[in-house]
C-alpha cells in the first residue's frame, strides 16, 4: 500500500486529505501508519517546517473505510471545527456499495446504538448507554445483487452506518464484521466518505471537499452512476 496522501484543500486554517481505506485514521496499538502522521509529514516537506507540526485531529474515518478528512492547522481552527460537529454543523455525505435491493429509493432508518468497550450494537430502546441513531438514503443505482447508496447520518454514532445497514438486511460490502457474507480482497468495506460540509472555522464561508471513491471492487460495477453523481 502506498503512504501517500492527496491533498483535497489546504489553507492557513486546514487541511484537507483523501484517506485510502486501510490506512489509520490516528495511532492504535499496532504502531502503523497513520494518516495524521502523514499529514504533518506533507506540511513539513511543503512548507520547510523541521520539528514538530501542530495538527488539530476533529474526526475521524474507521481504518477500512476511504475518504475525505480534514484536519485542523492551527488550535483555533481545532476548537472551532470541534464545536461545528458537535454542535451538528457539519454534513457527512458517504457512498456505500449494499448487498441487496431496495423497494423505495429513498428512506430513513432509525434506531438506537450502544457502545460498548469492544463494538457497538443496536439495542431496543434509549437508555443511559443506548443512543438514537438516525440515518437517510438514497438509492442512486442497482446491479445484480448490489445496490449503490448515497447515505446522510442525521446522527454521529460510532459505526452507525454499517450497524444500521445490516440491520435492516443490506449489509456494506466487505463488511464482515457486520454480517456481510465475505471479504473484499484489500480488506477495506465498500463504505466512502464522499462528501464534508461545513463552516470555515475562521472565514464567513462554506467549505465543501469532495472526493470520488476508490477504483477496483465492488466500485467498478457502479463507475456510471458515480461518474455522474460527481458530475
Amino acid at each position: 500500500m502506498s503512504d501517500t496522501l492527496p491533498i483535497l484543500y489546504e489553507d492557513n486554517h486546514l487541511l484537507g486529505v483523501f484517506k485510502r481505506a486501510g490506512l489509520l485514521t490516528q495511532g492504535d496499538r499496532t504502531g502503523d501508519t497513520t494518516a495524521l502522521e502523514l499529514a504533518k509529514q506533507y506540511l513539513r516537506d511543503a512548507h520547510h517546517k523541521p520539528g514538530r507540526v501542530f495538527l488539530g485531529l476533529v474526526h475521524r474515518i474507521d481504518r477500512p473505510v476511504s475518504g475525505v478528512l480534514v484536519f485542523a492547522r492551527t488550535s483555533k481552527a481545532a476548537s472551532r471545527l470541534a464545536r461545528s460537529f458537535h454542535d451538528r454543523k457539519v454534513e457527512k455525505t458517504y457512498l456505500a456499495v449494499v448487498v441487496g435491493g431496495f423497494d423505495d429509493e429513498v428512506g430513513d432508518l432509525e434506531g438506537f446504538v450502544e457502545r460498548t468497550h469492544m463494538r457497538s450494537r443496536l439495542a431496543p430502546a434509549a437508555s443511559p448507554k443506548a443512543k438514537p441513531a438516525v440515518l437517510s438514503y438514497r438509492v442512486l443505482a442497482a446491479r445484480g445483487e448490489f445496490s449503490l447508496l448515497e447515505v446522510t447520518p442525521r446522527t454521529g454514532r460510532h459505526h452507525q452506518i454499517r450497524l444500521q445497514l445490516s440491520a435492516a438486511g443490506h449489509p456494506i460490502v466487505g463488511d464482515m464484521k457486520y454480517r456481510a457474507p465475505r471479504a473484499l480482497a484489500d480488506q477495506s468495506i465498500a463504505l466512502h466518505a464522499a462528501r464534508l460540509s461545513f463552516p470555515h472555522p475562521v472565514r464567513e464561508e462554506l467549505i465543501t471537499l469532495t472526493a470520488p471513491p476508490p477504483e477496483g471492487e465492488p466500485w467498478s460495477h457502479f463507475a456510471d452512476a458515480i461518474a455522474h453523481y460527481f458530475e
